[in-house]
């Protein structure tokens, strides 16, 4: 089995609605966010994924949220809050369909954004 990681990054502002402190107010991150695709196959050229089309995948769906205010974007306009954790996700639910991935022998394993340098949370789909 083979993982293959690539990372990128947004900037964007967010407010956690409903929180009792401080993140109930606009603030923003500069979010980190590392994609992990996982395989047994090769192709060809003996690889699972290309890394320049993880990364360019990573970041057409990073690129949605760059300098936004996230609880404007979709689904966060709604009723989820845009937490780390349900950033994850929907990272995670973007990127797995992507068809750069969908075509190769690649998987999207999990996903871990960053939002400080010392916090993260990682999104597994069971």
């Amino acid at each position: 089995m083979y993982t293959l990681r690539v990372e990128g990054a947004f900037e964007a502002a967010h407010r956690v609605v409903g929180y009792p402190g401080k993140c109930d107010r606009l603030h923003g991150h500069n979010w980190v966010v590392e994609a992990a695709f996982r395989g047994t196959e090769l192709d060809d050229l003996g690889m699972m994924i290309d890394f320049k089309t993880a990364k360019a995948a990573l970041m057409a769906v990073l690129d949605e949220f760059d300098h936004r205010y996230v609880n404007e974007l979709p689904p966060f306009d709604a009723a989820v809050n845009p937490t780390a954790e349900n950033l994850a996700r929907i990272i995670f639910e973007r990127l797995a369909v992507r068809p750069e991935v969908t075509a190769t022998a690649a998987h999207l394993a999990a996903l871990t954004v960053w939002e400080t340098p010392k916090s993260s949370v990682t999104y597994e789909r069971d």
